[in-house]
């Protein structure tokens, strides 16, 4: 009850209307009847399951927005929704910024997808084009931005993939902290988990001082692992269960630290062929694909070629102090 009318107190103050449920049943046959643009489910419902609502309630005629409330350790089960196309979770206790923001982006997303535009509440800078391809693709973007999950990106060599890590980050709410890259193809064998985990003075040989390690340096922000099919094989536990807790030792301690970053990986390598093979872990992928981003290869949005001509003749001309041309 006391968040039935935390809801009505926000959606009035925005301006818009809303129709509380109290179970399942009441919730769908609600849904089935008017017009709806954005949905809030609970998992817990007194007659079931919400989860089992979220393909139904996506299939009615206005077909709308789902976002996922989930309590305490239900997380995995939020992300899994998420894949089932949710729009995004919020884990309770609900308070109202954690409602206003989500609802609000999941809206601006309805607007552009009614309009068939591309999203306008991105930040965009880098990524050229109006393409069908390219639209798709940051649709994608814009519902990758609202939440906080892990995000995998794939796509051939050169389709831009760390500039889709990047405008995920910049739009989403750690765009204020570390972007921190990490190329797992020219990771050093010897020191790779120095350079992952940080070390503490003395660990080894030339180590004079503590050194915070890149996914210390991620915390607050967002750690990119590109090329990620190339993590060798035994480090992929090790960072799995730093991705379920966020918690790891450096080398040569004996203390843990935390680092609450978030996770977006790509790969230009198919991952669950190398994990049917027994060349990545299937547990890994698992997490890492919690949503997925295709970036599509320029033989496919072949209408953007103009658009990048003219994005690259005017940046070379500025850069060497030549006249457009």
């Amino acid at each position: 009850a006391f968040i039935r009318e935390l809801f009505r107190d926000i959606a009035a103050g925005l301006g818009h209307e809303i129709e509380c449920a109290s179970s399942a049943d009441e919730g769908m046959r609600t849904a089935s009847t008017r017009h709806f643009d954005v949905v809030f489910l609970d998992i817990h419902l007194p007659d079931g399951n919400g989860l089992a609502l979220l393909s139904r309630i996506r299939s009615v005629p206005s077909k709308p927005e789902v976002i996922i409330m989930t309590g305490f350790g239900s997380v995995e089960s939020a992300e899994l929704a998420i894949t089932n196309n949710a729009w995004d979770y919020i884990e309770k206790p609900i308070v109202r910024n954690t409602l206003e923001l989500p609802l609000l982006r999941a809206l601006q997303y309805r607007e552009t997808k009614r309009d068939n535009r591309t999203p306008l509440v991105l930040r965009r800078e880098s990524i050229i084009g109006s393409s069908r391809a390219i639209q798709t693709c940051l649709e994608l973007v814009a519902q990758s931005v609202a939440g906080d999950i892990n995000v995998l990106i794939t796509g051939e060599t050169g389709t831009g993939k760390e500039l889709i890590a990047r405008t995920i980050h910049q739009n989403s709410q750690r765009a204020e902290k570390a972007f921190v890259t990490v190329d797992c193809a020219s990771l050093p064998p010897t020191i790779i988990e120095s350079v992952l985990f940080g070390h503490e003075k003395g660990a080894f040989t030339g180590a004079d001082r503590q050194r915070d390690g890149l996914i210390k340096q991620a915390d607050g922000g967002t750690l990119f692992l590109d090329e990620v099919g190339e993590l060798p094989l035994e480090l992929q536990k090790t960072f799995l269960r730093v991705l379920q807790e966020h918690r790891f030792r450096l080398v040569g301690s004996s203390r843990e630290v935390e680092s609450r970053f978030r996770l977006i990986a790509a790969t230009n390598r198919n991952l669950e062929q190398m994990a049917q093979a027994g060349d990545f872990r299937s547990d890994l992928l698992y997490r890492l694909s919690t949503f997925a981003i295709e970036a599509p290869p320029l033989r496919k949005r072949p209408e953007d070629i103009s658009a990048l001509i003219l994005h690259y003749t005017n940046k070379f001309c500025n850069r060497y102090n030549v006249e457009m041309k």
